[in-house]
């Protein structure tokens, strides 16, 4: 996948668990592991928005676009 979601690497800096991070942001566990694990299709503004609230960084932290050469 070209987009690359660097949560874990976030949530490791700022040495918090997933628990405690979903109850801040407002989205459940099992919604935290589909980001961390890059399943998820899309994410909401809002939903950006309080993760880089909770983690005090900016989207490019968590967000990162890797190139897939073997895409058409």
């Amino acid at each position: 996948m070209p987009i690359r979601v660097n949560l874990d690497v976030m949530l490791a800096r700022r040495k918090m668990s997933v628990g405690e991070f979903a109850e801040q942001v407002g989205i459940s566990p099992a919604n935290v592991a589909v980001l961390k694990n890059g399943r998820a299709k899309a994410v909401r503004f809002t939903t950006l928005e309080a993760i880089c609230r909770v983690l005090d960084c900016q989207p490019g932290d968590i967000l990162e676009w890797v190139n897939d050469d073997s895409a058409p």
